[in-house]
């Protein structure tokens, strides 16, 4: 009798997994057109702009396989929807940002956040990127 049950639930879980694949996010795997960058100030800080930032705060995500997995699909497209709204490197002249408010998030080890770190690795900043990081936006958003 304990067999049947566990296979029953087990059963049940598929199911309900391949269902909430059906849950379609508008938007997902699709990025839209870039508007309008900042006038970096070099290539190499918008290089590491791009390693450390882009995947949440501009258009030019880049949607690995997991984000087309519910439930975690859910997780992904809500914090690159989140990142955007609050800043868009891609979308620059449409938006208000303090330069003080992205350098202090680099600096107190906010952004890239530590949960995004482990499928990145390469997001994570050595101290010297990170502040050649900090120096680049610094001349570039002032």
């Amino acid at each position: 009798m304990k067999k049947k049950a566990i296979l029953w639930i087990l059963s049940g879980i598929v199911v309900v997994g391949l269902l909430i694949q059906m849950i379609p996010l508008p938007g997902r795997g699709n990025n839209p057109a870039v508007v309008s960058e900042p006038p970096w100030d070099s290539p190499q800080t918008r290089a590491l702009a791009k390693r450390a930032c882009f995947d949440c705060h501009s258009n030019e995500t880049v949607w690995p396989w997991y984000s087309y997995v519910a439930p975690v699909s859910w997780l992904v497209y809500n914090d690159t929807m989140e990142g955007r709204s609050r800043m868009n490197f891609s979308e620059w002249n449409t938006q208000s940002r303090s330069s003080g408010d992205i350098i202090e998030e680099i600096q107190s080890g906010g952004m890239p956040p530590a949960i995004y770190l482990p499928m990145h690795p390469s997001a994570q900043l050595s101290a010297a990127e990170k502040q050649q990081l900090i120096t680049g936006l610094t001349n570039s958003l002032h």
